[in-house]
Order: structure tokens, then sequence, then C-alpha cells
């Protein structure tokens, strides 16, 4: 599967009043590895930003005054992005002011450029309700480092979100079963549950592709990172003694 964490830093909070995207950065991960192909530029908005969003990115008018405007880096971005998983922090705000920019140059949706889309601001407050979900918390919290972001900047913000989703979704780390609730012996779990009869059944199987064999093994060795060993997932379970192996015994014992 080819990801593409995406950010974005602007001009102001409000793309429908005539802010504009000053920076793009994109990080690259395929089967849940960073590849190195990234992507960042910065935009001329032949505009000024507003102060309180100065102070965040601290990108000046006279920075971004030669860079190209977003026309000249269209055509890149949608080569880049193109049939990819996007993962955004806050989904909604990047992929408003992208779509405001595909609509200024009149070109058909931004949405039609890639597969689907990641709301990890979404998954984070699912994880952790209650609690503070910015990136920066998201870092302290899963523990990637972000002493050297001072400002904000779209592909440091990336490659640091990238970071994040990836101690997100290992999900094989901590294998705790939640015990409350759970009845209090087998005969409850056999007469709480009605059966069913299965034998008249034709169940499918679904055999895993290339892609998906090879999403697993990254897990694992993301686990096996983890944990400084072997994860049980690694090892085979022996093989049962066949009947033919038991009845030569069985002679033998008798013998």
């Amino acid at each position: 599967m080819r990801q593409i964490v995406l950010d974005t830093e602007t001009t102001g909070l409000n793309a429908r009043t005539g802010d504009r995207i000053i920076e793009i950065g994109g990080v690259e991960i395929v089967n849940r590895r960073l590849t190195g192909n990234n992507l960042h530029f910065y935009i001329n908005p032949e505009r000024d930003s507003d102060p309180g969003a100065l102070a965040v990115h601290g990108l000046t008018t006279e920075f971004l005054r030669d860079k190209p405007k977003f026309a000249e880096i269209v055509d890149e971005l949608r080569d880049y992005l193109q049939g990819a998983e996007l993962i955004i922090h806050n989904a909604p705000f990047d992929l408003g002011f992208l779509e405001v920019e595909f609509s200024l140059l009149g070109l058909p949706s931004f949405r039609e450029h890639y597969a689907s889309c990641v709301d990890t601001l979404v998954q984070a407050k699912t994880m952790f309700p209650g609690k503070r979900n910015s990136l920066d918390a998201l870092c302290d919290r899963f523990g990637v480092s972000n002493a050297h972001r001072t400002l904000h900047g779209a592909l440091l913000d990336a490659e640091l979100l990238a970071e994040v989703y990836l101690a997100m979704t290992r999900g094989q780390e901590s294998l705790v079963i939640d015990m409350l609730g759970e009845p209090s012996s087998k005969s409850d779990v056999v007469s709480a549950r009605p059966m069913v009869s299965f034998e008249s059944m034709s169940l499918p199987v679904v055999a895993a592709d290339a892609d998906e064999l090879s999403a697993h093994q990254a897990v694992l060795d993301d686990i096996d990172k983890a944990i400084k060993g072997t994860s049980v997932w690694r090892h085979e379970p022996p093989a049962p003694a066949s009947s033919e192996a038991g009845g030569d015994s069985a002679v033998a014992q008798a013998a």
C-alpha cells in the first residue's frame, strides 16, 4: 500500500476568504516503510500572511516572493499523490485549502487525485478521548522526538506525523485483554451465546496477496524491533503426530 503523509502551511485559517497555501510537505510510506521519496514546496501566495499565522510558521512575504506559484507546482503535486492514501492531521483543513487552490485554477476536484484519506486527529480522539491530541501531544505520547520543532513547517510536520502514525497503528506492541465483564466460566460463555451450525454453509477462503503478505511481514518486523527479540507469531506450531506414527509406537510398546 502506498500512503502519503501530507501537511500544508497557509497564510491564515480560511481558504474561502482568500487565504492561500504557502508550503506543502509530503512523506511517502510504502507497506509501512518510509521510502525517502518526499515532496516539498514553498509557494508564493501573492498576499501577506495574517500575523497569527506568521507567528506559527515564520514564512515571511519577502521569503516567499521568489517562490513558484501554486499553478507552477500543481502537476508535480498531482503526479506525486495520484492513487495514494493520504494521511493528514485534521484533514478537513488541508483538504479544504487544496480544493480551493484547484478550483482557482479551474481544475477538477482535488478529491479525484487520491484514493482515500486517514485523519489522524479523528483516530487520536478515538484512541485517547478527552486528552490533548495535537501533533506535539502525540509526539510526546508515542516518544517521537520533536525537540527540533520551534516553528511549524509542512515537511517537518509531515515527517513527525509519519512517525506518529506508524506508532499509532502498530497495534501489536501490547496485547492486553480487558477481563472486565468476561463470563466467569466456560459454561457461561456457551449458555450466553446462540449455537450456530456451519455445516451447511460454504465459506470462501481468501488468500493474502503479495502486498498483504509484505505488509504483514513489515508489522512483524516492527514488533521484533520493539521487543528486541522474536515475536510469538514467528514461531511455527509443532506438527501433530500422524496416526501412522502413533500406530508404530503402539506396536513397538506391545512388542
